[in-house]
């Protein structure tokens, strides 16, 4: 494979808002995002974006784009989803609460998912964002062989 650009993981997602500018701010609010880059368009609509966690990069746009007009946000759907996004972060608690405290909806409390000693453990919780989008957020406890994960 060839290496990937220079500050991207092999793969990454775009994710759109009906108001992306207030979701950027409540992203880094709510999950630790960091923006990278923030393009703006006419009237402030965001054009392009790029928030990192980690090495993870998630591009946040408007709705409105005339030249991707198939792209809406789950809120101009009726909550309707295709995808949630996944991400591991280092402290679930920490992060869970800090999620409940910008208004995230979190459904359920954090629960282990254990898959067995040759597998994998990780704790982990659900939620839904200011724009509808489903997230989960986890944290690995155990890996492969019964071995505890890094802390």
């Amino acid at each position: 494979m060839k290496p990937t650009p220079a500050g991207w993981p092999r793969a990454s997602s775009s994710i759109t808002y009906e108001r992306a500018a207030e979701a950027i701010e409540w992203l880094g609010r709510a999950f630790g995002f960091e923006v990278r880059l923030r393009v703006e368009g006419k009237g402030g609509k965001i054009e392009h974006s790029e928030l990192v966690y980690g090495d993870a990069v998630f591009m946040v746009g408007d709705a409105t784009r005339e030249t991707q007009s198939h792209r809406k946000a789950p809120s101009a759907l009726g909550g309707a989803n295709t995808q949630n996004i996944f991400v591991y972060v280092d402290d679930i608690e920490a992060h869970c609460e800090r999620a409940r405290a910008a208004g995230a909806t979190i459904h359920g409390d954090i629960a282990t998912h254990d898959y067995g000693e040759e597998y994998w453990t990780d704790r982990g919780y659900a939620c839904v964002d200011l724009g509808g989008h489903h997230w989960w957020f986890a944290e690995r406890i155990r890996t492969g062989n019964g071995q505890r994960a890094v802390t």
